[in-house]
């Protein structure tokens, strides 16, 4: 029998073309794409996320005007545009920012969703830095059996893990909180095990 390799570990270009679409937070929809080696999260649907407002659309091209006249700062300049699916079905242009631009435009908008906002946008990031520090060092090694790969994922894993702590012991609280934690990625016994807790 012929043995097979696997490639276990950090996401291809391929696999990160599925995710492109769209993650949760707090059951709502934010539509994201991968672009050189990070995230761009689209600003409308946060701004409707953390303003509750029925056209976010309109509250983004007002807030810009608002705050290039309040700060000087012009919050397009942190932004790139990119086509995204729209409700209706269709691929439209949509400005979108990666993790740093987006705390940016956040600090201009007055809400109280706006922290644990921050924090689950900071878990996505340290779940980044797994993905990024997997790739590397399994193009440094190039494994090519199962448990191989598994060892560099943990590695990867263990780095990701550490960002989480580091940054938890820098804000002196978790940033894993019942707003940001996805449950629904579990396995039901690991979902039950923290339910329990």
């Amino acid at each position: 029998m012929k043995k097979r390799s696997f490639r276990w570990g950090p996401p291809t270009s391929e696999c990160m073309e599925q995710s492109n679409k769209i993650i949760l937070f707090q059951d709502r929809k934010i539509r994201r794409i991968w672009l050189e080696d990070d995230w761009h999260f689209s600003v409308i649907d946060i701004v409707g996320i953390l303003t509750d407002s029925t056209n976010p659309r309109d509250y983004w091209y007002k807030m810009k005007i608002r705050v290039k006249a309040e700060d000087g700062f012009e919050p397009s300049t942190v932004c790139r545009q990119f086509k995204m699916e729209a409700p209706d079905g269709k691929q439209r242009k949509t400005d979108c920012a990666n993790t740093e631009g987006i705390l940016r435009i956040i600090q201009s908008i007055p809400s109280p969703k706006a922290e644990p906002f921050k924090r689950w946008l900071a878990k996505v990031g340290y779940e980044r830095v797994g993905e990024k520090v997997t790739t590397e060092i399994s193009e440094q090694e190039k494994p090519d059996t199962f448990t191989d790969n598994k060892k560099v994922a943990k590695r990867g894993g263990a780095v990701a893990g550490n960002a989480r702590k580091d940054t938890e012991k820098e804000l002196g609280r978790s940033i894993v909180s019942e707003e940001n934690y996805l449950s629904d990625q579990l396995p039901n016994n690991r979902q039950n095990k923290l339910s329990n807790k």
